[in-house]
């Protein structure tokens, strides 16, 4: 089972050869995304200048896959990665380490919430971002890119 990220459902929305033809591929497992990525996917599209259009282009791809929610066990398991990263890559000195930011470390939030979406429905996550492969330092995440 695969978890698109932003970067992927976006691609396949715009027709990216490579990823409808992994999509094609794959058929038969479940092509997933989740609440974060379909937020993200609006927000592209409510700023856009062909506002009305790309929503409609959203919409049509989001409702031909599975969209998993956040709950509580997802909080949990974010929360634990969360820590993790800085455990791994904050600084060690206490008054640098209270003033960091987990985007200080590189990170983005989105993308820590979508992992924990991932570890916590054993999902591969299918994405470009780099976050994802810095992640697998602290957690066993299974990742691909289809660009």
């Amino acid at each position: 089972m695969y978890l698109l990220d932003t970067n992927h459902c976006s691609q396949a929305i715009l027709g990216n050869a490579n990823v409808l033809h992994r999509l094609a591929e794959v058929e038969n497992s479940v092509i997933t995304t989740c609440v974060i990525v379909q937020g993200e996917l609006i927000d592209m599209a409510e700023r856009s200048q062909r506002q009305e259009s790309n929503l409609a282009l959203i919409h049509r791809f989001l409702t031909g896959i599975y969209i998993h929610n956040i709950d509580g066990s997802t909080a949990t398991i974010y929360g634990q990665l969360k820590a993790s990263l800085f455990n791994q890559f904050a600084p060690k000195e206490k008054s640098k380490r209270r003033k960091t930011k987990i985007t200080d470390l590189g990170f983005d939030e989105n993308d820590l919430w979508i992992a924990a979406v991932a570890l916590q429905n054993s999902l591969i996550v299918v994405s470009a971002d780099s976050d994802f492969q810095r992640i697998q330092r602290v957690r066993t995440l299974s990742i691909e890119s289809w660009l």
